[in-house]
């Protein structure tokens, strides 16, 4: 008897709290129901994951792909309760060379009810590289040589190497790293300068700030 006295306290403790939020879930699932279905394009980013640390992509990385959704007008329009939509590849098995991504339903993240029906392009391709590191020589650019009474003598640049990272193939195609123009115009004697230096693919970067001091002597011509 204590049982059932005991089962019975547990099934009316809290009842109309119960109720209420019964009622709460059929009266949203309502409204879910009779939300209208509408479908639309959406320029969605493309996301990577699990990059090894060892590569590097070395062509265009896709930015965005297009996508055809039919779902929920709500989740549509962004506000429902899921994320936003995204493209996500992951990318644990790359090794070096070229690969390509179907995309579809596997690595396409989706809102509540929303159904993929394309994707524009289809596929995306990249290429990946080992990362490397080199040490490349600055080559200093001088100006104004041709406006001055004197000429270049002798320079020092400090350090006269930069270490790059990137790609192989990339970093095996960069011969130096040129500096901003040094203007000797208006210099009698020894200066120095400070400048930066660049490299001219975007793919390459420096391993730490890319700035050098130029010390210059001129002479008469």
């Amino acid at each position: 008897m204590t049982a059932l006295v005991r089962t019975w306290k547990l099934l009316v403790h809290n009842f109309w709290w119960r109720v209420l939020a019964v009622l709460i879930a059929v009266a949203i699932w309502g409204i879910v129901a009779s939300e209208p279905e509408l479908s639309t394009f959406e320029t969605v980013p493309v996301e990577y994951r699990n990059l090894p640390d060892d590569l590097e992509m070395s062509s265009p990385p896709a930015e965005s792909v297009t996508l055809e959704l039919h779902g929920p007008s709500g989740e549509l329009r962004g506000v429902g309760e899921s994320r936003s939509p995204a493209v996500v590849l992951d990318m644990t098995s790359m090794t070096p060379g070229l690969h390509t991504f179907n995309i579809g339903d596997g690595n396409v993240r989706l809102g509540r009810g929303v159904r993929l029906i394309r994707a524009i392009p289809s596929q995306v391709r990249f290429e990946f590289d080992r990362r490397v590191t080199r040490a490349i020589p600055v080559q200093v650019r001088f100006l104004g040589e041709a406006q001055s009474s004197y000429v270049v003598e002798h320079y020092a640049v400090v350090p006269d190497k930069l270490v790059i990272v990137g790609p192989s193939r990339h970093v095996e195609q960069v011969r130096a790293a040129l500096t901003d123009p040094v203007d000797v115009s208006t210099v009698v004697g020894t200066s120095n300068f400070h400048v930066a230096a660049f490299v001219d693919d975007s793919y390459v970067r420096f391993q730490s700030a890319p700035e050098v001091t130029v010390t210059v002597t001129m002479k008469r011509k």
